[in-house]
C-alpha cells in the first residue's frame, strides 16, 4: 500500500539524518541556547529580507499555534480565522482551551479575506458596548490554506493593511509553507511574508523535518518573553538543538525549498491524470495537497493499492477525498498512482 493521506508519514531527510549520525558524540547547551539553533536562525534570516526578527524553534504546529497566540493576546482578545481555517477545524478548540475567541469569517477558498477581515474589525470599532464583546486583535492564515490553495501579494498586503489600519496582529500558520513557496504560479516569499506579517512559522514536520517548526517575530511588541510562554506551554525542548540542527541543514544548501518543489511538480502529475479522466478537483490546488471527487467505484478501485484521505460526501453521492505528495514522495510511487488513475 502506498500511503498518500498526509505528508508527515516518513521520518526525516537523510542529510537531517546523517546530521544526526555526524553530531550524536558532541553536546550541546539546552532549551535552544546553542551553537545549532543560532546557525539555523542566521540561515533563515537571509530569506528574511532584512526584517529584524526573533527565531525560535518548537515541536509542533498546534503547540506552536496556541502559544503564539496565548503570547499576543490579552484575556479579552480573540482572533479572525476564515471558516476553514486550521486552528478552527483541526486543533480540538487548542486556541479556545487558551481562553481566547476565534471569530470565524467565510473564506473564499480555503483563504481569508482583507475584506472579512475589516468588516470584523469595523464591527468591534463601531460597537456601542465594546466592553461587552470580544475584542478581534488578531488574524490567523495558513500559507497554503487547509486546501492547498496560497495567498498572491496582493492579497497578503491587503490583509496586512487592514491589520495595521485597525491595530491587529496579522499570525502566519506555515506548517506546509514550502509547498506554497514552491507552488507554480506562486509570487510570495518568505521576504513578503516577513514584510507582512507581524507573526508567523516556517513548517519543519512536514517539510523534511523529523519534527520541529521555526516561529518567527517580527513585530517587536510580541518578543518580549515570548521563550516563557514556550516554557509555559510546554515547547522549551531542553534537546533544543536537535531542532536547530535540522533546520540548518534544511536551509544551508536550499534543501528545504528543492524538496518541497519536487513534491509540488509530482501532485501536478496526479491532477492531470485525474483531470484526463474526467475526474474533477473539488477545489484548484497548486500546491502539494489535491482533493478529488470520486465515485464510489473509483475510491474503492483506487483504494486497494493506495491509501489516501476522505473528506466528505457531496450531494450527488460522489466523495471528496485528499491525496498529498511530500517531501519523501517517491518517482516509482507516483508512476504507480498514474497506472491506477489511467486504469479506472
Amino acid at each position: 500500500m502506498i500511503r498518500w493521506n498526509n505528508d508527515y508519514n516518513c521520518g526525516a531527510h537523510p542529510v537531517i539524518l546523517q546530521a544526526f549520525m555526524d553530531t550524536n558524540g558532541e553536546s550541546y547547551g539546552g532549551y535552544g541556547m546553542d551553537e545549532w539553533c543560532e546557525r539555523a536562525a542566521v540561515e533563515i534570516k537571509k530569506h528574511l529580507g532584512g526584517a529584524d526578527a526573533d527565531i525560535h524553534f518548537m515541536l509542533g504546529g498546534t503547540q506552536v499555534n496556541y502559544t503564539m497566540i496565548a503570547a499576543a493576546l490579552r484575556p479579552y482578545q480573540g482572533i479572525i480565522c476564515a471558516d476553514s481555517g486550521h486552528i478552527q477545524v483541526h486543533e480540538t478548540g487548542a486556541v479556545e482551551h487558551t481562553g481566547h475567541k476565534i471569530h470565524v469569517v467565510p473564506g473564499v477558498k480555503g483563504k481569508i479575506t482583507a475584506r472579512a477581515v475589516e468588516r470584523e474589525a469595523e464591527d468591534y470599532r463601531s460597537s456601542d458596548i465594546p466592553e461587552h464583546v470580544t475584542q478581534p486583535k488578531m488574524v490567523f492564515l495558513s500559507f497554503p490554506s487547509e486546501y492547498g490553495t496560497i495567498y498572491t501579494k496582493e492579497e497578503l498586503s491587503d490583509i496586512s493593511r487592514v491589520c495595521r489600519k485597525y491595530g491587529l496582529y496579522l499570525m502566519v500558520d506555515g506548517a506546509r509553507m514550502g509547498y506554497g513557496l514552491g507552488a507554480e504560479g506562486n509570487d510570495v516569499t518568505l521576504a513578503d511574508i516577513a514584510a507582512a506579517a507581524d507573526i508567523f512559522y516556517i513548517g519543519g514536520t512536514k517539510c523534511g523535518a523529523m519534527m520541529g517548526e521555526a516561529v518567527v517575530i517580527v513585530n517587536e511588541e510580541l518578543k518580549d518573553h515570548f521563550r516563557s510562554y514556550m516554557k509555559q506551554n510546554g515547547g522549551l525542548l531542553a534537546k533544543g538543538w536537535v531542532l536547530g540542527l535540522q533546520f540548518y541543514t534544511l536551509f544551508r544548501d536550499g534543501t528545504y525549498f528543492d524538496i518541497t518543489e519536487r513534491a509540488d511538480r509530482y501532485a501536478m502529475d496526479i491532477r492531470r491524470a485525474f483531470a484526463e479522466k474526467g475526474i474533477e478537483s473539488y477545489i484548484d490546488s497548486p500546491t502539494n495537497q489535491q482533493f478529488l471527487l470520486l465515485t464510489e467505484e473509483q475510491k474503492e478501485k483506487l483504494a486497494k493499492n493506495h491509501i489516501f484521505e476522505n473528506q466528505f460526501q457531496t450531494r450527488d453521492g460522489r466523495f471528496c477525498v485528499r491525496f498529498c505528495t511530500s517531501w519523501s514522495t517517491k518517482e516509482a510511487d507516483v508512476q504507480a498512482l498514474l497506472r491506477d488513475i489511467r486504469a479506472l
